[in-house]
């Protein structure tokens, strides 16, 4: 006979929860949804169940998410109906029923993303065609060509109509009116950016201009430029400027929210490099942090830079959160349990075993072969000879019995050493395997290294500054 399930949850998750049982189409079971009127279903407790449950829609049985706190037979027995909790995660709900796990497409996301050479002016034509290879292999659309100051760039045409034969979309970045006629008349597709002063050049050109204030305590003056070219029925994108901390940072948002209040349908850029450069922390999470209030002010293009060796993995960075974000935003839910691209440091189970799982398993081998695994006490080695734990390899040095193996000794270390450091972060550790630091790291397999970061071409690819 099929059963009539009631599923509770809170009104983060509920278009979710509709989502993932519509595409089960389960056979077995009929269901119906009740928001119990929480933001977060994990914050569900049984005795809150019983004060707001007031029907159960004729159901043969109650679920609750898997987190929810308290007594279910106490629950299941005020109810009159028979209650059962579900997995912890909405992912999971289909592999619960028997059917096969969900799984989450990151294809598709809502930000463009810039990514500017900062020093494209004291480069060769060569060596920005290679950067911008890279930045387009870790996620970029359009490559910035940045200006620096006192630099002349002779060879600017040359660099955007390079570009441009490889397919690539291309914005010049530089406040000087000359320079941006010259980039966009050699086929440049955005100028960064124009003020109410040089909104001229925006009817010389065919590009998309970026408009930004003629100083940051003067947000009406990106209003009016604007106003301007909305009448001229001219495209354009507007940057507030976001500051750095203890510069305005604060304020610099509130600039964002008010535009955004102001022109509701208007397209704004958010340059991240103020924060993301300025700022000595893994860039990781601020970069997801400021996507998060892009996603929420409908911020769709977003500029960055990978100046600073701290950001250097920045570009790619911004494009797995980019996806990941626009998951969550369709979802209407957190950006959780969606990706671990971004989990660089740390992961959400980093121990599966616990230490008498461990030490069960070891007391079962019949071997002398070396077994390393990890949990909150620490890193265990263990072969038929016993089980040894220790929060430093060099403590498991005398229970090594390698002779004069050497490879044998080298890979012992290797495997240690790995392991310590997954314990002293958190990070979960198999053994023969290299640990998983997300995005942070290219994998073998995965895109290309930066040759500059690797030091192969730091000063190669540099202009001949004689010309």
């Amino acid at each position: 006979m099929t059963q009539h399930l009631l599923f509770l949850t809170g009104k983060l998750a509920e278009k979710s929860l509709h989502k993932v049982l519509a595409s089960m189409q389960p056979t077995d079971f009929t269901w119906d949804i009740h928001e119990l009127g929480i933001n977060v279903a994990a914050l569900m407790t049984t005795d809150m169940v019983a004060r707001r449950l007031k029907d159960t829609h004729g159901a043969d049985l109650v679920m609750l998410p898997g987190r929810c706190r308290g007594d279910v037979d106490e629950l299941s027995g005020r109810l009159g109906v028979p209650v059962e909790r579900g997995p912890d995660e909405l992912k999971d709900l289909p592999a619960w029923f028997g059917g096969e796990a969900q799984k989450v497409s990151l294809e598709r996301y809502r930000v463009t993303v810039f990514a500017e050479i900062v020093d494209a002016s004291e480069r060769s034509v060569e060596s920005i065609v290679e950067r911008a290879r890279y930045y387009r292999d870790n996620g970029a659309d359009i490559i910035d060509l940045g200006f620096l100051p006192s630099t002349p760039f002779p060879h600017l045409e040359d660099a955007v109509q390079a570009l441009k034969s490889e397919s690539f979309k291309v914005s010049v970045d530089t406040l000087n009116p000359h320079d941006l006629l010259r980039g966009a008349r050699a086929g440049a597709d955005y100028l960064l950016s124009l003020t109410n002063e040089t909104l001229w050049v925006a009817r010389e050109v065919d590009a998309v201009p970026v408009l930004i204030p003629d100083s940051v305590n003067r947000i009406e003056s990106l209003y009016q430029a604007m106003e301007t070219l909305s009448r001229e029925n001219r495209a354009f994108i507007a940057d507030p400027i976001l500051d750095p901390i203890h510069a305005g940072f604060t304020d610099s948002l509130l600039r964002y929210h008010a535009t955004r209040r102001q022109f509701p349908d208007a397209p704004i850029l958010m340059g991240v490099g103020n924060l993301t450069e300025l700022t000595h922390v893994d860039s990781a999470g601020v970069n997801m942090l400021l996507l998060g209030v892009m996603s929420e002010l409908g911020i769709d293009y977003m500029l960055t830079t990978e100046v600073s060796p701290h950001c250097r993995r920045a570009v790619r960075e911004v494009d797995v959160a980019r996806r990941i974000l626009h998951v969550a935003h369709e979802e209407g839910t957190p950006p959780r349990l969606i990706d671990d691209g971004l989990m660089a440091l740390h992961e959400r189970k980093p121990f599966p075993y616990s230490y008498d799982e461990i030490a069960e398993l070891a007391g079962s081998i019949r071997d002398p072969s070396y077994r390393i695994q990890t949990s909150e006490r620490g890193v265990h080695l263990f072969n038929r000879e016993g089980l040894h734990t220790a929060t430093d390899p060099f403590a498991l040095y005398p229970h090594l019995d390698v002779g004069e193996d050497t490879s044998h000794a080298f890979y012992l270390g290797v495997e240690l050493a790995r392991a310590q450091i997954a314990w002293q972060l958190g990070k979960q550790y198999t053994q023969d395997e290299e640990l998983d630091w997300g995005c942070a790291v290219t994998r073998r397999n995965g895109k290309p290294e930066d040759p500059e970061q690797a030091g192969l071409a730091m000063d190669a690819g540099r202009k001949d500054q004689s010309v």
